[in-house]
């Protein structure tokens, strides 16, 4: 039971937006924390005491000293109760629970394979219905929300497509996210008509991220990309792949090839050191640390973003744009909880790496590779927006790290050889 529900929760993290704006009045976002409720329950229910040797890893540890100090934000006298209470939500519960729920119900290949069947398969509507709003036009929701944020998703007259998801910085986000995750798996070993359907989805995904115009998307692939070539063990492959990167980052940085194109001349800006979008981000963040030098601590969580306008309105960081994860944890936490923080992401990281190279099994040891390149692209990516703790990139990645946490129980002995066998008998 408890699976299921799980299982409907995260089909949820994907739509849940489009369900607020199509049909409003109700606080859905309020919903994940129903459904996680009824996953706990039905866990305790099958397995009492949460499967205690489940949990006893460095990656549940991890999540519950970062979960702590952010109970300990609470104490923060800069920012409001209510604010903190709001913004602990995404920030440091979900990853917890959510992980915690994660490592104790999905231990199988049955539930690896369905649950890259979902991210992909949702991801690849998501885009067909970012196309429908680019070439045949909104919904009134849709029309609604961009009538409100037309200052971030209407680009000199062109539309930033946000598909299902909260903005267009989430849908490209997640869009490469899971493009580069399909595209990895297609070089596992399959029928052709998989490797087919993964090519396409990959394709359709990362078409997906051009027509959001988020331009940080491209190091989600980037980055991610690096990581699978390595973890591949194949010298060939990151020679190749190496050469690959450094041609595509050429072509965008020294020449104008496809300048005629909007979404690849607006993706080349990522990459132009004089741009001025980055160039506000700069200064912005060179004015946020001289505030923060006296707030080792932070401003307290929820005092910036929209937590910060609705709670702690009229406070400087309430007016601060948190164009970046990092940065909105450097400004809640302060240095202190933004050394904890990266050092723990580093940390999962690295970890996700040794327990993908240490495994035997090709089939599985390619899976754990786009799950694994996927979060460090992510985690890249998330220097220039928000996207590791927003949905559904949120509850995906915290999904992967239980996936790779739990995969040397999945991973098949190697068979020895038949001397050996022959003695032994």
């Amino acid at each position: 039971m408890q699976r299921s529900i799980f299982i409907v929760l995260l089909v949820y993290c994907f739509i849940f937006g489009i369900l607020f704006r199509e049909i409003g009045g109700l606080p859905f976002g309020i919903f994940v924390e129903g459904f996680l409720v009824l996953t706990i329950i039905a866990t305790l229910v099958c397995k009492p005491g949460f499967d205690g040797k489940s949990i006893n890893n460095d990656l549940f540890y991890s999540l519950l000293i970062w979960f702590v100090l952010s109970l300990l934000e609470a104490l923060n006298p800069e920012a409001s109760l209510i604010g903190w209470l709001a913004e602990l939500r995404s920030i440091a519960l979900y990853p917890f629970i959510m992980t915690w729920l994660a490592l104790v119900i999905f231990k199988t290949r049955k539930d690896l394979n369905l649950f890259l069947i979902i991210i992909i398969s949702l991801s690849v509507l998501a885009t067909l219905n970012g196309i429908k709003q680019l070439f045949i036009g909104l919904s009134p929701g849709e029309n609604a929300f961009l009538q409100a944020n037309a200052g971030t998703h209407l680009l000199w007259g062109r539309l930033r497509v946000f598909s299902f998801y909260t903005d267009a910085g989430q849908f490209g986000a997640s869009q490469a996210h899971i493009g580069l995750i399909a595209l990895i798996l297609s070089f596992g070993k399959m029928k052709l008509w998989k490797r087919l359907a993964l090519l396409a989805s990959s394709a359709f995904c990362i078409y997906g991220m051009l027509i959001s115009g988020t331009r940080g998307a491209l190091f989600a692939l980037l980055v991610g990309g690096v990581i699978a070539i390595v973890l591949s063990k194949n010298l060939k492959a990151i020679f190749l792949g190496g050469a690959t990167a450094v041609a595509l980052v050429s072509i965008l940085m020294f020449t104008h090839i496809g300048d005629n194109n909007y979404q690849i001349y607006r993706l080349r800006t990522a990459l132009n050191p004089e741009d001025a979008s980055l160039n506000v981000r700069l200064i912005n963040q060179n004015n946020l640390k001289s505030y923060m030098e006296s707030r080792p601590f932070g401003g307290g969580l929820g005092s910036l973003g929209y937590n910060g306008i609705l709670y702690n309105g009229g406070t400087y960081l309430s007016t601060f744009p948190p164009d970046s994860l990092f940065v909105k944890i450097w400004a809640m936490y302060g240095v202190v909880g933004l050394t904890v923080w990266f050092s723990i992401m580093m940390f999962i990281l690295g970890k996700c790496c040794g327990i993908t190279w240490s495994i035997r099994d090709k089939d599985l040891r390619i899976k754990l590779v786009a799950l694994t390149s996927g979060f460090g692209g992510v985690l890249f990516c998330s220097y220039g927006n928000e996207v590791l703790n927003t949905m559904p990139t949120a509850i995906v990645i915290y999904l992967s790290w239980a996936f790779i946490y739990n995969a040397r129980q999945m991973d098949k002995p190697i068979d020895e050889p038949k001397e050996l066998n022959n003695l032994a008998a």
